[in-house]
């Protein structure tokens, strides 16, 4: 629901009311959540949750951690993930994970978390959730994306990862390369090749001050561009992980 993520929202017991621009509003339920994700075609589904933002008292977490339990009892499947809450709190985190552990998912997300907390404590909570989480089934971390995150948090036991780090940084310039993040249109970059170890389409068919030029310029086509190589950048990443466990 990132494209929704602007307009007001007001979590319920019964689901999740967003205001829409048109001045309508707009209720999911953990059942509605479920059915429009296979609507678009999602190969998984995960459960509606309810994520606090950050700060937050212990108080309110232990409600959205209680309406995530609930919520996730009424959307369990062959193809879904359940959601962890319990913010920093690892009292919270485990009771989380025992709940839901009992339930019938096909794996787990960890969530909640890189949402403005001291990263210390991101790292924290990640480690001693999956400890509390079943091994033999997947578990996902939401909202985590920085090769240095991706790194350690595989390291914890973290099998997929979701975010917009990528596509963030190439909307504002920032391209990863393997020497490091290089930042576009501000300044002059010298240079032919955008990075030696990338295969992407970019890499094969634009120069590096080619691509600086276009963000100097504010052209749409440095956004796409950029976009292209960060997301491929981020999957050679997953690649090389992928076969450094198989060795």
């Amino acid at each position: 629901f990132q494209s929704i993520k602007k307009f007001p929202a007001f979590v319920k017991e019964e689901g999740i009311a967003f205001k829409m621009p048109d001045g309508k509003e707009e209720f999911f339920t953990p059942e509605k959540s479920i059915e429009v994700q296979k609507k678009i075609g999602s190969d998984f589904f995960f459960a509606l949750d309810d994520c606090p933002s950050y700060p937050y008292s212990k108080r309110r977490v232990e409600k959205a951690v209680e309406r995530t339990i609930k919520w996730a009892e009424r959307c369990q499947g062959e193809k879904t993930f359940a959601i962890l809450q319990g913010g920093i709190y690892e009292d919270l985190r485990k009771y989380c994970a025992e709940k839901l552990s009992k339930m019938n998912f096909f794996g787990f997300a960890i969530g909640g978390l890189c949402i403005g907390e001291p990263k210390e404590e991101m790292h924290r909570m990640v480690k001693l959730s999956v400890e509390y989480l079943p091994k033999e089934k997947p578990r996902h971390l939401m909202g985590v994306g920085s090769p240095e995150d991706i790194l350690e948090c595989v390291k914890y036991g973290i099998d997929i990862f979701d975010s917009a780090f990528p596509t963030r940084n190439a909307r504002h310039g920032t391209i990863l390369t393997s020497k490091g993040k290089i930042n576009l249109g501000k300044r002059k970059v010298k240079g032919d090749v955008i990075d030696e170890e990338c295969d992407c389409y970019t890499c094969k068919n634009f120069s590096l001050d080619y691509l600086n030029y276009l963000f100097k310029e504010k052209e749409p086509l440095a956004m796409r561009l950029a976009t292209i190589h960060n997301l491929r950048y981020i999957n050679r990443l997953m690649e090389n992980i992928r076969e450094e466990i198989k060795s």
